[in-house]
């Protein structure tokens, strides 16, 4: 009886191992939780076919929009952790929705093993061209002496734009109008009319506005100048402590991925991501490529996942 106890638990032992050895033998499924076009589905779109050279299996991309993408991350967290389904998202379902959303059915810190950290980007404080503010000390000096008066516009409630300039004015003793949105598109557009006095933007959304003198860059969130805007200063540079910000997008798959399985395939999204093809467009629209460890994504999702939190709660902000 002994022998046989034993004889099974090696057996067991050696399962993990073995299906990692013919993994993948199928198609593997990238979910992105929002509609296709948006920086998110643009992601697994250019990371997919790189993949499926690496693993020699197909890797499709599959939008499972809705409820700010937590429906996306809960459909995988359900999944089977085979290596068949990942999910490809932006910072929202993992550290910004779980804080917003009453109900969401997934722990985002425990319920998903972590790949990489794909992308970020930083947002860019930008004004209509004709815009009286000239400088982010313009910006202070009315918000201080008007409260809740200037209006910013954001892709929603809980959004990147909508949090940093949530983070903003916290960090500056001010407040603003903060005015919703259904996507950053329509953003733009009052933007450019007009309409609205400013927004936290991705850079890959505004570079264009910005350099064809439609739009008027006053500061960028990342912790040193653009490339793509050197002209433009940091929000440290301009006396705003604490809001180094970037927008980003990542991988992760359901808790339980085998360890040979996971490592296999963060080796072929960090290839995918590093190849000239993927990694040079994305720069030029203002992405700065990451790919950095499951470790280190965990540690930053951890730090963004407390960082958001504070902001939220501090500024009582809900989606409901």
């Amino acid at each position: 009886m002994k022998k046989l106890i034993a004889c099974l638990a090696l057996a067991a032992t050696a399962a993990a191992p073995a299906l990692a050895q013919g993994w993948p033998n199928k198609t593997i499924n990238l979910i992105v939780p929002f509609p296709a076009g948006g920086s998110t589905d643009m992601v697994a779109r250019a990371i997919g076919p790189k993949v499926t050279a690496a693993l020699g299996q197909p890797v499709v991309v599959d939008n499972k929009a809705g409820a700010t993408g937590t429906i996306g991350a809960t459909f995988v967290k359900r999944a089977a952790p085979d290596g068949y389904t990942f999910l490809v998202t932006s910072l929202g379902p993992l550290v910004i929705a779980p804080h917003l959303i009453k109900g969401v059915q997934y722990d985002a810190l425990k319920d998903f093993d972590t790949i990489t950290v794909a992308v970020q980007a930083p947002n860019v404080l930008v004004v209509p061209a004709n815009s009286p503010y000239k400088t982010v000390a313009d910006v202070v000096a009315f918000e201080k002496a008007n409260p809740g008066k200037m209006s910013f516009g954001s892709s929603g409630t809980g959004s990147s734009d909508h949090l940093t300039a949530a983070l903003f004015w916290q960090q500056t003793g001010t407040s603003g109008l903060h005015v919703p949105y259904k996507g950053g598109a329509p953003v733009i557009t009052d933007l450019l009319g007009g309409q609205v006095d400013a927004s936290f933007q991705n850079i890959n959304a505004v570079i264009q506005y910005i350099r064809g003198g439609k739009l008027k860059a006053l500061a960028i969130t990342s912790d040193k100048r653009s490339t793509l805007l050197p002209d433009v200063p940091t929000l440290a540079e301009s006396g705003i402590k604490g809001v180094d910000v970037y927008s980003w997008q990542a991988v992760v798959g359901p808790k339980g991925l085998p360890v040979d399985v996971r490592k296999k395939f963060h080796d072929a999204v960090v290839a995918a991501l590093n190849d000239a093809s993927v990694k040079e467009p994305f720069t030029a629209l203002g992405f700065e490529i990451v790919a950095n460890t499951p470790e280190q994504f965990a540690a930053f999702q951890q730090k963004e996942f407390a960082r958001w939190q504070k902001v939220i709660e501090t500024g009582k902000i809900s989606a409901e």
